[in-house]
């Protein structure tokens, strides 16, 4: 009987509340007819202005680069016709894909600052046209440890067999493909092997994403002599272009709209050179008898792969960063 009477009186209160609040809302609508629209109203131009600043500060801010398509390209020395339709979106393809790809390209550009001019020196010292080091570009993007799905590995990409074929040491300690100097060594020669097969230098790039062999044969299948006039896989169709596109842009970053200061760009420190002729049995305390960490020793020597070396036959050139923001003071503990 109690909780009867309680909900009764609770309703009560509730519908009086009700009554209060419709008089009060009547009140309000015959005094004062455009208080609750005007400041609907006001809320409403409130959002819309915040939608309208949301639209003017993005929108404008984001342009996609346009690139004009040139009748023509040049690499190694040979001349590059573009008049062709295929020929000409698949280059249109290669330098929006990197023009537009502003992370890559950018890091892209600054990684090569630190290497590019050392690679144009080997290639020079072996006879291999400069244009080639462009094919780092589009093989690791100038990441010494890049490695691919098929166990490619470092700037050239090399299998381990081709590497081994070419006088690189491949084992669970140390492993030269990651060596930037000495996988371009070997990348020369493969280079120099391609071009006395084919006598052409766009076909020994084509090749170094197919292989001589892959090359030759379709060239024979198709009874054409020449990259461009083959049909290939996709990923070889597009191969030469992406190396074209790389060239365009880091010959001149600036026209792509990549305008990256020097001092922004990577660069090497300069460096003391250790030969090693005996094993190594802690590659850390090495490093720490040097001046360095176990992780700046690996930095610059990513072909270590191990904490130790073994020294049987080979010697070694270990790079240690003479760099004073990377000198390190072993805390010895008591």
């Amino acid at each position: 009987m109690k909780t009867l009477r309680t909900q009764v009186k609770i309703q009560f209160v509730i519908i009086l509340l009700l009554v209060f609040y419709l008089g009060w809302r009547e009140f309000v609508e015959e005094n004062h007819p455009s208080g609750v629209k005007e400041a609907s109203m006001d809320m409403e131009s409130v959002e819309r202005e915040g939608l309208e600043k949301v639209g003017t500060t993005k929108l404008p801010n984001y342009q996609a680069f346009i690139v004009p398509t040139p009748d023509e390209a040049l690499f190694a020395g040979e001349k590059i016709r573009l008049l062709e339709p295929d020929l000409r979106e698949r280059f249109d393809r290669e330098i929006h894909v990197n023009a537009n790809w502003h992370s890559n390209t950018i890091l892209m550009i600054k990684r090569s600052h630190r290497w590019m001019s050392r690679i144009s020196e080997v290639l020079k010292e072996n006879n291999i046209p400069d244009d080639f080091k462009y094919i780092v570009a589009i093989e690791s993007n100038f990441e010494e440890s890049a490695m691919s799905h098929k166990n490619a590995v470092g700037f050239w990409q090399l299998l381990e067999g081709t590497a081994e074929q070419y006088g690189l040491e491949v084992n669970d300690e140390v492993d030269e493909r990651r060596d930037p100097i000495k996988s371009t060594v070997a990348a020369c020669k493969y280079l120099q092997d391609a071009y006395d097969k084919f006598g052409s230098w766009t076909s020994v790039a084509a090749s170094y994403n197919v292989g001589m062999r892959g090359l030759e044969r379709r060239l024979d299948e198709q009874k054409v002599d020449s990259y461009f006039d083959v049909l290939l896989n996709d990923e070889t169709a597009r191969y030469m272009f992406r190396v074209l596109a790389a060239k365009a842009i880091l010959e001149d970053p600036g026209l792509y709209g990549f305008n990256i200061a020097e001092s922004e760009r990577y660069s090497q420190p300069a460096f003391d050179t250790v030969k090693v002729e005996k094993t190594i049995s802690d590659l850390v305390d090495f490093a720490h008898e040097h001046g360095i960490t176990y992780k700046t020793l690996k930095r610059y020597n990513p072909w270590l792969r191990s904490d130790e070396l073994t020294v049987k036959k080979n010697t070694y050139e270990i790079l240690i960063s003479k760099d004073p923001v990377e000198q390190y003071v072993v805390q010895k503990l008591d």
